[in-house]
């Protein structure tokens, strides 16, 4: 579980860390070729790509969540037992309730 939340962690940190460091870097001609640029396009192509870096981002944490091994994750016993109870519980309430109702139709 430490792991899971440590890589939820760190891309949390990238969806943040990583648009910034993109505008910054447009914002202070670090790329190549930014300096040529117009103030409206160095805005709507740095912009553009804080975006881009974003969904890159999260596509990266979808694909460590895909590789998770599901083996791995196993239900509390004790809840499997309470719920498949409950479950159980509450079908033959229903079967009494149609049927009471069927009686009352007829």
């Amino acid at each position: 579980m430490a792991k899971v939340i440590e890589k939820f962690f760190i891309t949390s940190m990238l969806m943040w860390m990583v648009p910034i460091a993109i505008l910054y870097a447009f914002n202070n001609n670090l790329f190549p070729g930014s300096a040529d640029l117009s103030p409206h396009s160095v805005t709507l192509i740095s912009g553009g790509v804080a975006v881009v870096s974003v969904n890159i981002v999260i596509a990266f944490y979808i694909y460590l969540a895909m590789r998770e091994p599901s083996e791995k994750h196993e239900p509390d016993p004790k809840f499997v037992s309470e719920a498949e109870a409950s479950v159980e519980h509450l079908v033959p309430n229903e079967t009494q309730q149609t049927s009471s109702a069927h009686k009352k139709d007829e």
